[in-house]
């Protein structure tokens, strides 16, 4: 994911999970067993994906920020890496609160989290489109990490 497209692909594969889990849990839907077991497994990859994104970054984005000669792109990036540990805590909390049993139950509680969820992650990605990215690309990044794999 070293590339600008690959971080664009990471970023649509969260946001299409989301979107599909946002249509499928709903009460309604929840109340069918395959629906609810579907619905859990679905909410187990995407803790999966969010965490080997921002693990991703931790390994081969963030590193070369925060030696950037850019003072700017050194505060850009420790600002997401702070940004990042309440989203970990927070996925951390929910999945032993929520889905370690695999009991399946959607009780109000749970859609009302797992909607909070839903809306961290998406607020996330949409922080590093719009300031991550194009910061990164204004300086370069992207241009030197595609040359080098070319």
């Amino acid at each position: 994911m070293e590339t600008l497209t690959g971080y664009r692909d990471s970023h649509s594969d969260l946001r299409q999970m989301i979107d599909d889990l946002r249509q499928l849990m709903q009460p309604e839907m929840l109340k069918i067993r395959p629906n609810a077991k579907t619905a859990y497994q679905l909410l187990c990859d995407l803790a999966t994906k969010v965490k080997a994104h921002l693990a991703e970054e931790d390994k081969r984005l963030y590193p070369n920020l925060l030696t950037h000669e850019d003072p700017r792109v050194k505060s850009i990036a420790w600002g997401f890496i702070s940004g990042e540990k309440p989203l970990r805590r927070s996925f951390d909390e929910y999945h032993r609160k929520w889905l370690k049993d695999c009991d399946f139950n959607f009780t109000p509680e749970f859609l009302e989290e797992t909607h909070e969820i839903f809306d961290m992650v998406a607020c996330r990605i949409d922080r590093e489109e719009q300031v991550l990215l194009p910061k990164l690309v204004e300086v370069g990044i992207f241009a030197a990490a595609e040359r080098a794999s070319a």
